[in-house]
C-alpha cells in the first residue's frame, strides 16, 4: 500500500479496508504529531492532538481532489485541536492558579531544557497564532503548498 496515494487509501478506507485507514496513520502519524508538539512543548498534549485529528479522520474523511494533501487536512486539525488545548489548559491554570511539575531524573539537564522551551514559547508569543501555525507545519515537513492549503491561502 506504500505506493497508492492518499485518495486511493481513502476510498478503500471508506469502502472499510481498515488497512487503508493503518496505511494512513503510518505514513502521516510522525508528521502530524511533530506538528503539534511544536505547537505545544508537551509529549501528552501533542500526542492527545494528533490522536484526535486520526479520529476526525476516522469518523469523517475529507473530500480530497487531485490537488489537496491529507497530511495538510491532518495537521492543520491537529494544530487546531492543539490551539483549543493550550487555551484550556491555560484557564484551568489562571482559574486554579496552579502549575503541574514534572519528576525529571537530572535537574540539570531539565533546567536548561525548560529555558530553552520558554525562550521558544517567549519567542512564539510574540507572533500572531497563524504565523505560529505556519512554523508548526514547516518544522512537521510539510511543503510550501501543503502550509498555504492548509491555512487556506493562494
Amino acid at each position: 500500500m506504500d505506493s497508492a496515494t492518499d485518495k486511493q487509501l481513502l476510498d478503500r478506507f471508506q469502502r472499510g479496508d481498515g488497512n487503508a485507514f493503518e496505511a494512513l496513520f503510518t505514513r502521516y502519524y510522525q508528521r502530524v504529531y511533530r506538528a503539534a508538539f511544536t505547537l505545544a512543548f508537551s509529549h501528552a498534549l501533542a500526542e492527545d492532538a494528533t490522536q484526535e485529528a486520526f479520529v476526525a479522520l476516522y469518523r469523517r474523511p475529507p473530500e480530497l481532489d487531485s490537488e489537496a494533501s491529507l497530511a495538510a487536512w491532518l495537521c492543520r486539525v491537529a494544530l487546531n485541536r492543539g490551539s483549543n488545548m493550550l487555551r484550556s489548559e491555560r484557564r484551568e491554570q489562571e482559574r486554579f492558579g496552579r502549575l503541574e511539575l514534572e519528576h525529571e531524573p537530572d535537574p540539570a539537564e531539565t533546567i536548561l531544557r525548560n529555558e530553552r522551551h520558554q525562550q521558544v514559547r517567549t519567542a512564539l508569543g510574540q507572533l500572531p497564532e497563524r504565523q505560529i501555525q505556519i512554523l508548526a507545519l514547516r518544522t512537521a515537513g510539510l511543503s510550501y503548498a501543503e502550509i498555504a492549503e492548509s491555512v487556506g491561502v493562494a
